[in-house]
């Protein structure tokens, strides 16, 4: 968990306002079965399947898969620069997605994609920190440009909500699905969700 007091506090106001404002019919489902904020960042560690929705220029929805990582209380994600979904996002910003673990846990969000590393322009100022963390977690290959080859996107949202059946009476993970984030079978050491030699 990298969150400091004040970002679990922003996440956690986040939360309890996305579901107040939700429908009657959200609420009917995610009441009494939601988590904290700080639990959540315990349950969202490592890569983190994620569906990402973009729109075209048509008003069309496209959905497709990105590797996810929950820093600092928000989703990070990153594509190759020749991808649709760069395209989309370049175009239009606003995006949702989600991240679901059978029926035991599923996290939606709402809102708007920030690039760190524009080819064009500066990089954000937590660029390198968050350089440092993808390198270690998919490992440095000097013969992959990092800056060049791919994009990377923090999706600052404006709307959040958790259903988490996962967690026990006690206030526990459940055994069965913990360490949801870590795929042994698709998680591979491939940069920007490669696999198997395919960009998504």
């Amino acid at each position: 968990m990298r969150e400091t007091p004040e970002e679990l506090n922003k996440l956690q106001s986040l939360l309890d306002s996305s579901l107040s404002g939700s429908t009657a019919h959200l609420r009917s489902i995610v009441e009494g079965r939601t988590i904290t904020a700080a639990q959540l960042t315990g349950v969202l560690t490592g890569m983190c399947t994620l569906a990402l929705s973009t729109v075209t220029a048509k008003g069309e929805p496209r959905i497709s898969g990105a590797d996810g990582h929950f820093l600092h209380g928000r989703w990070h994600f990153g594509t190759a620069h020749n991808a649709a979904k760069a395209r989309h996002l370049a175009a239009r910003p606003a995006a949702s997605v989600a991240h679901m673990h059978g029926e035991d846990l599923g996290v939606f969000t709402h809102g708007t994609v920030e690039e760190l590393n524009p080819e064009d322009a500066e990089t954000t100022a937590d660029w390198q920190e968050l350089l440092a963390y993808l390198k270690d977690f998919y490992g440095d290959d000097d013969a992959f440009d990092w800056n060049r080859e791919v994009v990377y996107y923090r999706l600052n949202p404006h709307w959040m909500t958790v259903y988490a059946a996962l967690f026990s009476r006690s206030g526990t993970v459940k055994r069965s699905v913990q360490h949801r984030c870590v795929w042994p079978l698709s998680c591979t050491s491939s940069p920007a969700g490669q696999r198997n030699g395919t960009t998504w």
